[in-house]
């Protein structure tokens, strides 16, 4: 956090959410802040899953202040606000500079901190929209796993599983290469090393700081790999039914996996011996990655099913084709192993509920 004080600004905007106000955690940002001379705004209106109209109110204070210094305090949903926030403002007007985005991921998960990416949500037409822009990527991500120890065991576990998806996205991707391999296999290492310890004992501080690192190397991995389907499935369960992200990809990673197995089976077994599961075979390989995927979604009290989401069955049945088609559509389906048809997702949603 002494970093901040070695930043030079004439105006700062810190972008975050309500609960880090009344955690005090913007305080402290603000504390060294203040210590360096620097005034600030606090814009705290973020909502899980940033709409149009929150990042659209941003960009309106950005711009009206002019600040040139913005940072980030929260999980993925102030990251990606205020990432949107500066790219909406930057392609405004030609006249605006980019102001240095400082990003504090509160939550181990996103990896939004060290991406190009940023997920809005337009709550009218339901869907998530992902920006993809150099623009994006934050100029310094401050990794401080104090920050991460107030997490609720559920979040917890939701946004770990997140960097495990992430990080097995990234190294089955269709533009997987030797360098994203090696962040993608240590994240996750450390998701099958560290997750459960931070979810049954949150001062963990050891598994807290490295679910930390994680998820940083997921996200340097799939920034440069790209993902896969269980993105896009997440995305538009989350942008239709409001399903929280992590929670999402964790539900649905077992069944991708299986359905990506013909073709990168030799993937999954390669991380089923890296975590020393039976894999003598590939097929042997990927049973027991789906396994141990399973075991720890059902030992943190994350469903198995999409049926068990507290989506009602007709509602879902009614919305398939849409989801499958948002999914062919999503930016992440050109980075998975396996080209998926409308009817596949169909039968892929059939077998997840």
């Amino acid at each position: 956090m002494d970093s901040l004080e070695q930043l030079t600004a004439r105006q700062a905007l810190i972008v975050t959410d309500h609960f880090m106000v009344k955690t005090g955690f913007v305080d402290r940002v603000k504390s060294h802040l203040d210590r360096n001379n620097i005034p600030n705004i606090v814009f705290a209106d973020v909502e899980s899953d940033p709409s149009l109209d929150t990042v659209t109110n941003g960009t309106r204070l950005l711009l009206q202040n002019k600040a040139d210094l913005v940072i980030a305090l929260g999980g993925g949903s102030p990251i990606d606000a205020a990432k949107a926030m500066i790219y909406f403002a930057h392609k405004a007007s030609d006249d605006v500079l980019k102001p240095t985005l400082v990003a504090i991921p509160t939550t181990s998960g996103t990896g939004s901190e060290v991406t190009d990416i940023s997920v809005v949500t337009d709550k009218v037409k339901e869907i998530k929209i992902p920006l993809r822009d150099e623009l994006l990527i934050p100029d310094m991500a401050i990794l401080d796993a104090r920050f991460t120890r107030s997490l609720p065991p559920a979040i917890t576990a939701a946004t770990g599983m997140d960097v495990l998806t992430h990080a097995i996205e990234a190294y089955t991707s269709r533009q997987a290469n030797a360098f994203t391999s090696i962040y993608a296999k240590y994240a996750i290492r450390y998701v099958f090393d560290y997750l459960l310890r931070a979810y049954r004992n949150g001062d963990d501080m050891e598994a807290r700081e490295n679910m930390l690192l994680g998820s940083c190397m997921a996200g340097m991995a799939f920034n440069n790999s790209g993902l896969g389907i269980t993105h896009s499935i997440a995305h538009s369960l989350g942008g239709i039914f409001h399903v929280p992200h992590g929670l999402a990809n964790a539900v649905i990673l077992p069944y991708v996996i299986r359905f990506n197995s013909f073709d990168v089976g030799l993937r999954y077994q390669e991380i089923a011996q890296m975590l020393s599961l039976p894999a003598a075979t590939v097929e042997e390989g990927s049973a027991s990655l789906i396994q141990a995927i399973f075991d720890m979604n059902e030992s943190m009290g994350i469903p198995t099913r999409i049926g068990s989401l507290k989506i009602e069955e007709d509602a879902f049945t009614n919305h398939a084709d849409v989801i499958a088609r948002n999914v062919l559509e999503d930016i992440c389906t050109g980075g998975n192993p396996r080209r998926p048809s409308h009817s596949d997702i169909l039968k892929l949603l059939k077998e997840a509920w």
